[in-house]
């Protein structure tokens, strides 16, 4: 994979004269070279076969971001380090790891909010199969979404084959329309993590997405029983990691797993809904 290189010459405008831009002063390039300073990394390397920290020390300026150390690396000691990314604007989630233990995306994880005293720990995420150094295989993600049921509208109730919605409820699911599916709430989620419920349990990332179809105005498929017994949605005991650690600070506990929960207790374990169904005979 390409990694960036510096620019060869730095500039800034004049303002006092209006004159083009012309090079930093010499005082201006020393300062900037002083702010520099060695930095090591433990960097997890190998693949299903065997893997193991490495160890690497290389300059760190600034401004830069853990993945610009990670390209640093590639470029000075590793040209084999396997790490995916796309944008680096935070945008993709495509740079999904653990950084000092705790998930993060790497283009939005700054060096100064590191403590650079000690090695800075980069590994791959723990909730999925191992690729290759920093490249876990993530596919799993897209079956699980393929289970889901897709957005089923009612039919239009106005005369020009348009619908009528209160705006209250389109703004209620904008929210998870955010996710870019770094799948960090996914890898930081116990069930996934620590107990590999895979089968059983469809994670944050997905009770998210059935939230936004759930809730939606328009829609009118059932979802209610697959979260119960297909999705798995009573494992989750909503420790709130998984919004703690969304890049898109989407609050996926409190506004799509538990609005989820209770519509599965409303229909399964509420005493009067049993009871109505009782007399109704379903």
């Amino acid at each position: 994979m390409a990694t960036e290189s510096a620019p060869k010459s730095y500039t800034i405008p004049d303002a006092t004269e209006g004159k083009p831009d012309q090079p930093l002063s010499q005082s201006a390039v020393s300062q900037s070279s002083r702010s520099a300073r060695d930095v090591t990394f433990r960097v997890w390397r190998g693949d299903s076969s065997g893997a193991k920290f490495e160890e690497f020390t290389t300059k760190v300026t600034v401004g830069m971001v853990v993945l610009d150390a990670i390209h640093q690396i590639q470029a000075e000691s590793a040209p084999d380090l396997a790490c995916r990314w796309n944008c680096k604007a935070g945008k993709c989630g495509s740079c999904s790891a653990e950084i000092n233990g705790k998930p993060r995306l790497m283009c939005m994880t700054r060096m100064d909010e590191l403590p650079l005293d000690q090695p800075v720990t980069v590994e791959p995420m723990k909730a999925f199969p191992l690729i290759k150094d920093l490249v876990t295989d993530v596919s799993w993600n897209f079956e699980v979404k393929k289970r889901i049921k897709p957005f089923k509208p009612r039919k239009p109730d106005a005369p020009d084959g348009t619908w009528r919605m209160q705006q209250a409820d389109v703004d209620r699911v904008q929210e998870f329309r955010k996710c870019i599916e770094c799948f960090l709430c996914q890898d930081v989620c116990h069930v996934l993590r620590d107990h590999h419920k895979h089968d059983e349990f469809i994670g944050p990332r997905f009770f998210v997405y059935s939230a936004a179809l759930e809730m939606h105005p328009l829609d009118t498929e059932d979802r209610v029983p697959d979260l119960k017994h297909r999705n798995g949605i009573g494992y989750c005991n909503i420790t709130k990691c998984c919004t703690k650690v969304c890049p898109e600070h989407i609050t996926i506990t409190d506004n799509a797993i538990i609005p989820l929960k209770e519509r599965v207790v409303d229909e399964y374990y509420d005493p009067l809904t049993k009871l109505f169904k009782i007399f109704k005979g379903k």
